[in-house]
């Protein structure tokens, strides 16, 4: 038997015995007898889990197929809507790809999901592992998928030296050396299984890894020098102030920002101009109206490339025509607002109690 034959089939008959259960899932029971889970479930899934956990995806994903049971429900939501239901997930060009990928697929397929690489990764938003992890566990495709926990498994069982990104080309060869023509779906989330339980990033469980007995890295113990990462950048720090003003029976006033760009259609209260690449003002002097804005001190939240510390001002007024720029919204209704987590962290440094969980 081939090498790379045995080594799927040690991960899959782990995977038979030590598989997670999750709700986008079907069990590999199902899948060895043709049963495959629904490509709506997993498209909707993978695009939540990229940059999140597992256990911070389940309740949006079942938020969402509660309101949006299948793919053309999606489609025809309103856009506000789903990046309300977006909120809190973070990485909002997600939701923006999301709504526009489910109108195309019920635009010009039917509601039907192409069922081929090639034919997803023609679909908005949706790049190589999307693709590859809807081919291969929607549609039983020989498909080589590779995410984080993947490419540390397969770091440390080839000792792949070459820093990422730049050794995933070799990455992707390997996987797809071993992804085997006969449950290559179950195959990928056995990958992924081994990598979040398993071949987890310190301290791996190695003596129970179906792969110890090939592990080079575990050979040579050294299983956590892997994956082997180019140096991270220092992120830039950036300014910026965040203004909460609030009527005295309750109701903040908030806007939404432009389409386009960081945090693009999403609610905020109304800040300075800052970007990922400069400083917005800092003084009461940028607040959208004049008034006695009191300080009520800074927050930090942290993106992709860059961090930002927003300082926060609070002024009690009364509600005043906002010509278009923004409306007033009662505070007990800001749960059901797209609000992202940096204007929820600076609503909550103003009014502390304005959210049941942060």
């Amino acid at each position: 038997m081939k090498i790379s034959n045995l080594y799927s089939v040690a991960l899959l008959h782990w995977y038979d015995r030590h598989h997670r259960e999750l709700p986008w899932r079907v069990s590999p029971v199902a899948a060895k007898a043709g049963i495959f889970a629904n490509p709506y479930h997993v498209w909707l899934s993978e695009v939540m889990l990229q940059q999140t956990t597992v256990q911070a995806v389940k309740p949006y994903f079942a938020k969402f197929l509660s309101l949006w049971p299948r793919v053309e429900d999606l489609a025809a939501a309103p856009t506000d809507d789903v990046m309300a239901a977006w909120a809190g997930l973070g990485y909002y060009a997600r939701a923006r790809n999301l709504k526009k990928c489910a109108e195309a697929v019920a635009r010009d397929h039917g509601g039907i999901f192409p069922d081929t690489e090639a034919g997803l990764k023609a679909l908005p938003g949706i790049g190589d592992y999307t693709a590859a992890a809807v081919a291969a566990i929607a549609f039983n495709r020989q498909a080589a998928v590779m995410d984080g926990n993947v490419e540390r498994v397969i770091s440390r069982l080839f000792t792949i030296d070459a820093p990422l990104p730049g050794s995933k080309p070799l990455m992707k060869e390997k996987v797809a050396e071993l992804t085997p023509s006969d449950r290559p779906g179950d195959f990928a989330q056995a990958m992924m299984d081994l990598g979040a339980t398993i071949c987890t990033p310190k301290r791996p469980a190695c003596a129970l890894c179906p792969f110890s007995s090939h592990c080079l890295a575990l050979a040579n113990d050294e299983p956590e020098r892997f994956p082997v990462k180019a140096p991270k950048k220092t992120k830039p720090v950036r300014y910026g102030a965040a203004f909460v003003a609030v009527t005295p029976d309750g109701e903040i006033l908030l806007r939404r920002r432009i389409e386009t760009g960081l945090l693009g259609r999403m609610t905020e209260v109304p800040t300075t101009g800052w970007t990922a690449r400069i400083d917005g003002g800092t003084t009461p002097e940028h607040a959208p109206f004049a008034g006695d804005w009191q300080a009520c001190g800074q927050i930090v939240h942290v993106f992709t490339h860059f961090e930002l510390r927003l300082s926060v001002y609070r002024l009690s007024h009364e509600k005043i025509d906002t010509d278009g720029g923004g409306w007033w919204e009662p505070v007990t209704n800001l749960e059901a607002q797209a609000l992202p987590t940096v204007m929820k962290k600076a609503i909550v440094q103003a009014i502390p109690l304005a959210f049941s969980k942060l």
